[in-house]
C-alpha cells in the first residue's frame, strides 16, 4: 500500500548555516506508528537527490509524537552564501510532504 506523507503527518523547516532543520509531526499515534517504521533519514536523503551534500540524522521524540531531520551540507553553504531561491530551507517541508511511503 502506498500512503503520502501529507496525509498523515504535517511538517516545518528551518535553517542553522548550512543544515536544515525538519520535524515532521504524526496527525494520529496510528500514523506516529507508521512514520516512525518508514520515514528513514536514508530515504529522506534520497527524496532530496543532489540538494543534500552531507548526512542525514533522524532523532525520534516519541512524547510528541514526532520525528526531526537533521540535513548537513543542504543549503548549499546558507543564507548569507548561497544563490539557491530557497536559501533558509523553509520549503523543505513541504517538499517532504510530497513523499509516498511503501507501507
Amino acid at each position: 500500500m502506498t500512503i503520502h506523507l501529507i496525509d498523515i503527518a504535517s511538517a516545518r523547516s528551518g535553517d542553522k548555516n548550512d543544515v536544515c532543520n525538519i520535524g515532521v509531526m504524526a496527525n494520529t499515534p496510528a500514523d506516529y506508528v507508521i512514520i516512525k517504521q518508514h520515514l528513514t533519514a536514508d530515504l529522506v536523503k534520497q527524496h532530496f537527490g543532489e540538494l543534500i551534500k552531507g548526512e542525514v540524522v533522524r532523532y525520534e521524540w516519541d512524547t510528541i509524537e514526532s520525528l526531526n531531520f537533521v540535513c548537513h551540507q543542504a543549503l548549499d553553504g546558507g543564507a548569507s552564501r548561497s544563490l539557491r531561491m530557497d536559501t533558509l530551507g523553509k520549503n523543505f517541508s513541504s517538499h517532504l510532504l510530497r513523499l509516498t511511503l511503501d507501507i
